[in-house]
């Protein structure tokens, strides 16, 4: 494997940690949000991440053109857990029995999923700093 090809699929890492980051902002950022546009409580978001080549055959295809493999984005889909019921019948959006539907968003999660996700973009920050460095390095070799 050449320099370039780990720099493309760290990359790629990259953006997808990035769409990742983003999600889980909107999660935290709607996490008192009672009242969507598609009716009900804000649903969490959550990132499905996929490989780029898909199978063997893929992969050699993708060596023998020089391609990088990597991770992509392939879904972000609705958790499909139920809305926490919470009594407060002072709330606009309170049932007959002044129960609000809440968000499935549980926010010790959400800065769990954050900080993996900041330590996997730092982890593939390092792996291209660190083929910057290699790749400097042998250019100092052919001088």
């Amino acid at each position: 494997m050449d320099l370039l090809t780990s720099m493309k699929i760290s990359a790629s890492a990259l953006k997808a940690q990035r769409t990742r980051l983003g999600t889980i902002g909107t999660n935290i950022a709607n996490i008192e949000t009672t009242r969507t546009p598609e009716g009900g409580p804000f649903r969490k978001r959550e990132v499905v991440f996929e490989s780029q080549s898909k199978g063997f055959a893929d992969h050699l295809a993708a060596s023998q053109r020089r391609a990088a493999a990597g991770v992509e984005v392939a879904q972000i889909r609705l958790d499909n857990r139920p809305p926490k019921m919470v009594y407060n019948p002072g709330h606009p959006d309170a049932d007959a029995q002044g129960q609000v539907a809440m968000p499935n968003v549980e926010l010790m999660e959400e800065i769990a999923d954050m900080m993996s996700a900041n330590r996997a973009y730092e982890s593939n920050v390092t792996v291209i700093k660190s083929a910057k460095r290699m790749a400097l390095k042998a250019l100092e070799i052919g001088q």
